[in-house]
């Protein structure tokens, strides 16, 4: 049902990826959005070449991008781009980054690709039909308790400000799993955890863009993806996420919880 639109995002990412990976190699004029959130010249060029891409494709779709105002479209359709996630990553040259494209259409994300430019992996989705890694299905993990379970988050810009809620449950987390990674782009995060190389993910303070594509792949392999309040996650209204394995899900639901009713005044 999607052909047309997977087909114009795997080109529309490769396009993005192939500007980040030539402006990797060049001095990239670096702008604070906040006083650790930066933006490049690349996710700029990224952004563009998405943005252009789709919009020549689908003229009548809106577009919801994290550099730029966007577009309000007529079709009730809209794309939700990051044409850089990871970009602290990216101007550090870490290479742990992802062009991230979903589609809404009635309020539903149908589609999502996100394609990290280094590795070359590209995992998609469409709604019914799966999440899939190089033609191979994605299924999340098995593991069923947090002391069997690696996890990853992510810590929010503004933890400078606001640290105690994050680092109480981050260290409540880091002491009950197995292990915890924070790599630096939510989208990536999320494909891991729906190809079953991460168990479970949480984060908070994140935008549509971060997470759009990447809730549709973990649902799509058998994951779940809530707020921290256990309500199914909205990428335009929930400002918390977790994703699991249903079995983990529970277990990680419990700590985060726990740790939002600590913070509560």
């Amino acid at each position: 049902m999607w052909d047309p639109e997977i087909t114009a995002a795997r080109e529309a990412a490769r396009l993005a990826g192939n500007d980040l990976i030539r402006m990797s190699d060049l001095t990239n004029r670096i702008t604070k959005k906040g006083e650790i959130d930066l933006v490049t010249e690349a996710d700029l060029r990224s952004e563009k070449t998405l943005i252009d891409f789709l919009s020549k494709r689908f003229p009548e779709d809106g577009i919801l991008s994290e550099e730029s105002a966007g577009q309000t479209g007529r079709s009730g359709r809209t794309w939700i781009l990051d044409p850089l996630d990871g970009t602290i990553n990216y101007a550090h040259g870490f290479p742990f980054y992802a062009v991230s494209i979903a589609l809404e259409a009635e309020g539903n994300i149908v589609l999502g690709l996100v394609s990290n430019p280094v590795s070359g992996e590209v995992f998609e989705a469409v709604q019914g039909g799966g999440a899939y890694l190089r033609g191979a299905r994605l299924q999340v993990s098995q593991t069923e308790v947090l002391n069997d379970a690696l996890l990853g988050t992510g810590f929010p810009y503004n933890i400078r400000r606001e640290p105690d809620p994050v680092l109480r449950r981050f260290r409540d987390l880091i002491l009950r799993a197995r292990g915890v990674r924070r790599a630096g782009s939510a989208a990536l995060d999320l494909c891991f955890v729906a190809a079953g190389r991460l168990d479970g993910f949480w984060e908070e303070n994140l935008n549509p863009w971060d997470t759009a594509a990447g809730i549709l792949l973990v649902r799509e392999a058998g994951g779940l993806v809530t707020s921290f309040q256990g309500a199914p996650y909205r990428p335009r209204k929930d400002r918390t996420v977790a994703a699991a394995n249903p079995a983990l899900h529970r277990a990680l639901m419990d700590v985060l919880y726990r740790g939002e009713e600590a913070a509560a005044p």
